[in-house]
């Protein structure tokens, strides 16, 4: 008997999320909760797009005679400056923006090279440090967890201890930890409202609450899901998914990569005493 293919596609998501279902993790240095160290990345387009959408010519675009075409600062990057296609990430499909923040998001985008964080190598804040296409590593021990990322050398304290409010608010944010079960639970507050969940423009403001939640789904991937709490730019939270796989390469470990410098002439360069071309 012929399985039609999409039956067969659900028949296997069901076989794999049984043995999902079933999977026990090594138990971290406390012996009581699961193991999360070790060096993890994310393999998507998100970073791009957190939502799902189609290639395209350019991350910023201009009308052509024909069509959208990329716009003038972005079109000597040629198929480097191009956006992949993605399937999304948001729970969903669409993100449940107010009217006015969902214009903002357009502007945003529209002016994605003076505008993205990620431009001038400034932190990328929660979630988007996750899915950046960079690896991040989880230190674990008997009673605190610490993340770093290698992009920008940026790093963050997750406090399994109520830590309180947030002092300040900073790039990278306030992170309170604890255990549900197999799961380790993250409330991130007090961002900067100046990070971005991607490069289309996607935003919010410095009321944000980020849920993350990491679930050990076999010795190679995590499940890693956040929920957005920002009454003032959505309607409603919502929540992104993806897998977290663990980099298994003989070494593997982050390797430097200090992008302050290499934006230092973007920002900087006007002002030295005798100025380079621009």
């Amino acid at each position: 008997m012929k399985i039609p293919a999409i039956g067969l596609l659900v028949v296997l998501g069901l076989a794999v999320n049984a043995i999902a279902a079933e999977y026990v993790a090594p138990r971290g240095p406390d012996g009581k909760h699961p193991d999360l160290n070790g060096v993890w990345q994310a393999l998507n387009s998100a970073n791009y797009n957190i939502e799902m959408h189609t290639a395209s010519h350019s991350m910023q675009l201009r009308e052509g005679p024909h069509g959208p075409l990329p716009a003038v600062k972005t079109l000597y990057l040629g198929a480097v400056g191009a956006v992949p296609p993605g399937l999304g990430v948001v729970e969903g499909g669409k993100i449940p923006y107010r009217p006015e923040a969902l214009a903002k998001r357009d502007e945003n985008k529209a002016n994605w090279i003076d505008r993205d964080p990620e431009i001038k190598c400034f932190l990328p804040g929660i979630p988007r440090a996750t899915y950046m296409p960079q690896p991040f590593q989880i230190f674990q021990s008997a009673d605190s967890v610490f993340m770093a990322y290698q992009y920008a050398g940026a790093v963050r304290e997750v406090y399994m201890d109520d830590p309180g409010e947030a002092p300040v608010d900073s790039w990278m944010g306030w992170s309170a930890g604890r255990w549900e079960g197999e799961t380790l639970v993250v409330e991130v507050t007090g961002q900067l409202d100046s990070t971005w969940f991607d490069r289309a423009g996607n935003h919010h403001s410095d009321q944000l609450k980020v849920i993350e939640k990491y679930t050990p789904m076999s010795d190679y991937h995590l499940h890693y899901e956040a929920t957005i709490i920002d009454p003032v730019t959505f309607t409603e939270p919502w929540t992104i998914s993806m897998p977290l796989y663990r980099r298994v390469e003989e070494n593997a470990q982050l390797m430097e990569f200090r992008c302050v410098e290499f934006v230092e002439e973007l920002m900087y360069g006007e002002w030295r005493r005798n100025p380079l071309p621009r």
